[in-house]
């Protein structure tokens, strides 16, 4: 995988695509943070915490041979896909570190995958956690080689997990895609119990503020 942008470089990415008035943090704010933690540093993703800028309004920020990424219309509640088991910092901004897109892990299920990470002592990456990333990284998608996001999960109102999970590919413009979406970043989502060749898991060595 090609190395992240300098910190400071991240920043500046999200200030372009205003993120930071999402957020509800100023400019200055998100450049005194990067600062603060190194700015030239590239090992580190620079997060906004999901709470601040949901799935539903990043996803669309992403770009892919000029197509604009989309959340799948059969997702509406895809901002409701909160953090499963995961501490995210208490605060607006974080970083996430040792960024791993899971290829060694394609053809396995989420159920399968979980068990495995945790072992490793890692951590499955949060939805927006994966949005930040391709929005940095867009290399980071490849075709036949995307990546789930299992650290987000819904529990549904009678208290059991739903049975989707969220994941991030990239669209081939068929069903209620669009042909004008082919190629296009894809927000989506795929069974908890089943395979997939194309998808390894996102995840994470740790988060801090």
């Amino acid at each position: 995988m090609p190395p992240l942008p300098s910190l400071a470089d991240q920043a500046e990415r999200l200030v372009e695509l205003g993120v930071h008035e999402v957020a509800g943090i100023a400019a200055d704010e998100v450049r005194e943070f990067v600062r603060e933690a190194g700015g030239e540093r590239g090992d580190v993703l620079l997060a906004v915490h999901p709470g601040r800028a949901p799935a539903s309004v990043l996803a669309p920020l992403l770009r892919r041979e000029g197509k604009a990424g989309f959340v799948v219309v059969d997702m509406p509640d895809v901002d409701d896909f909160a953090p499963n088991g995961i501490e995210v910092p208490d605060a607006p901004l974080y970083l996430v570190a040792g960024i791993d897109r899971g290829d060694h892990m394609s053809n396995w299920s989420p159920e399968e995958a979980l068990p495995a990470l945790a072992k490793e002592e890692r951590t499955p990456l949060l939805l927006t956690e994966g949005i930040h990333w391709v929005l940095q990284e867009p290399a980071a998608l490849e075709r036949n080689r995307c990546f789930m996001t299992i650290g987000s999960r819904l529990r549904k109102a009678n208290g059991t997990w739903d049975a989707r999970t969220p994941a991030i590919w990239i669209s081939n413009g068929t069903g209620r895609d669009g042909r004008e979406r082919r190629d296009a970043p894809k927000v989506g989502w795929c069974w908890w119990g089943n395979r997939h060749t194309w998808l390894g898991f996102g995840s994470t060595t740790g988060r801090s503020a």
